[in-house]
């Protein structure tokens, strides 16, 4: 079979299933004794973010899993304190065998602002859990957990992508928790999304605007579902406490069979790429557009109410397989792309293509390695995120490029756009996500089985906010402060 050099490669990329733990340890033990040969730069760099922690963040939890998680979402807000603010947060645990595979829900405490001590946040222990993440269920996973998403109309509500064709929805409130030994049975999926004639293992997506799904594979095609059959109308508001899934029978109490979670086909199957599709988004306004890249180095424009050929094809849109898309929430006409020739690339879609191939209006070349992930903020339309394999999380503003201020202040080595560096994984970063109800916050998940053996590291973290504040109201706030300073020295003291 063909497909199969394609699955050990895009397994290496994205990162894999963990060894059996006799392997494991041989391979740490090497990792050991090669690590003076092979990893100093790493180790450097890494000792060297760490001293400047208390400079360049306002907060940072650091969070060390047992096993690797290959994708990390916030869900809901829960409750607003003084101090802080307690969200969900999605994980998984993509495990050797010895356990299941499973999707986490924990609860995360995020630190306010301008709160957290300089001094503590860089006090953490690499192999430590952290206070601020603490796992609240555990839900069963029929096959490793590639990727999670969340529906925006209700965060509850998750797909998840597994080595299989089919899409798998999750109530994850009304799924009981379960104890992950081995032999248990899988929880049931609260719906299966069903179309996909081979495993869709990455490219996945939620609409905006209608309880959509989006999802790609290695049988090349995209293809789209509505699940407003299943949704029961007491359910439709984000602050319902009702399921947003249908049950035909009670959630999933351990059942391997898949018959007994009701399932619901395709609105439509769309052909155009020639090799796997990689990932998927929706066009943030519309439920019928949406776009795709795939290891066919092409981007796709799609629109359903056209038919199921794209409606815009661009040919080398990078010059390797592309991973990642995403879709300006802000500005319908940008879009991003990620790709193994470890570059990032910005698309109007008003003027895709030049001479037949990709014609991006911005390259961002700051990694030095395949990019896994690329996300839009959330904050500010100009800003977006990059993680890629050489462990670095970039923030960029495509505002910043060619302009005097940037070049005054980026250093002649630093890449046009890029204005942070996020150097605290030491391992790819393969997936990141911005907290929509926390401002600059995100988290982050490294796989780390190239460096340890096996885990992964979860990181919570917000730049401070000097870093991204217009110059001209950072500096105020220095002189206000010089001003504040220079009264208190002046004032005579009590004798």
């Amino acid at each position: 079979m063909e497909s199969q050099p394609q699955i050990v490669k895009k397994k290496e990329t994205r990162g894999r299933k963990p060894k059996p733990k006799e392997e494991k340890k041989e391979e740490a033990v090497k990792a050991k004794e090669g690590k003076k040969a092979q990893q100093p730069s790493v180790d450097d760099k890494y000792t060297q973010w760490k001293s400047l922690v208390p400079v360049l963040y306002d907060w940072l939890a650091n969070h060390n899993l047992v096993w690797p998680s290959l994708s990390c979402r916030w869900g809901p807000q829960l409750e607003q304190a003084t101090y802080k603010n307690r969200q969900r947060l999605y994980l998984s645990e993509q495990t050797d065998g010895s356990v299941p595979n499973t999707l986490v829900i924990a609860n995360c405490e995020v630190v306010k602002p301008r709160v957290a001590a300089a001094e503590h946040i860089s006090q953490f222990n690499e192999e430590a859990r952290s206070p601020f993440v603490k796992k609240y269920k555990t839900i069963i996973h029929p096959g490793e957990v590639n990727r999670i998403r969340e529906l925006p109309q209700n965060s509850k509500i998750v797909a998840t992508h597994t080595d299989s064709p089919d899409v798998l929805i999750w109530d994850v409130e009304a799924q009981p928790n379960r104890h992950a030994v081995l032999g248990a049975t899988n929880s049931r999926p609260d719906l299966i999304l069903t179309g996909h004639q081979d495993n869709a293992e990455f490219a996945l997506a939620m609409c905006r605007t209608e309880p959509y799904v989006l999802s790609g594979g290695k049988d090349k095609s995209v293809v789209l579902w509505s699940i407003q059959d299943h949704i029961s109308t007491a359910a439709t508001s984000p602050g319902s406490g009702g399921s947003i899934i249908k049950q035909s029978s009670k959630p999933g109490e351990g059942n391997d069979k898949a018959a007994d979670s009701p399932s619901v086909g395709p609105r439509g199957i769309y052909l155009g790429h020639e090799e796997t599709v990689e990932d998927v988004t929706f066009c943030p306004s519309s439920a019928q557009e949406f776009c795709s890249v795939g290891d066919d180095s092409c981007l796709i424009l799609w629109d359903a109410r056209v038919g199921s050929s794209p409606a815009v094809k661009v040919e080398k849109a990078h010059n390797a397989d592309l991973h990642c898309v995403d879709w300006n929430p802000h500005d319908d006409n940008l879009i991003l792309t990620g790709s193994a020739d470890n570059s990032v690339r910005m698309f109007d879609r008003r003027n895709l293509t030049s001479n037949g191939v990709g014609s991006p209006i911005y390259k961002f070349e700051g990694h030095k390695a395949a990019v896994l992930c690329v996300q839009w903020s959330p904050d500010k339309s100009s800003v977006f995120g990059s993680s890629a394999e050489d462990g670095l999380l970039n923030i960029w503003d495509y505002e910043k490029v060619g302009k005097k201020v940037e070049r005054a202040t980026r250093s002649p080595s630093s890449p046009p756009g890029l204005f942070f560096q996020h150097a605290g994984h030491r391992d790819k970063v393969v997936d990141f996500h911005w907290n929509a109800s926390d401002p600059w916050t995100i988290v982050s998940v490294s796989d780390d089985c190239d460096t340890t053996g096996g885990g992964g590291t979860l990181q919570i973290w917000r730049m401070s906010d000097l870093i991204y504040r217009p110059e001209e109201e950072v500096l105020a706030e220095l002189e206000k402060f010089k001003s504040h300073v220079v009264a208190c020295a002046s004032k005579p003291r009590e004798s």
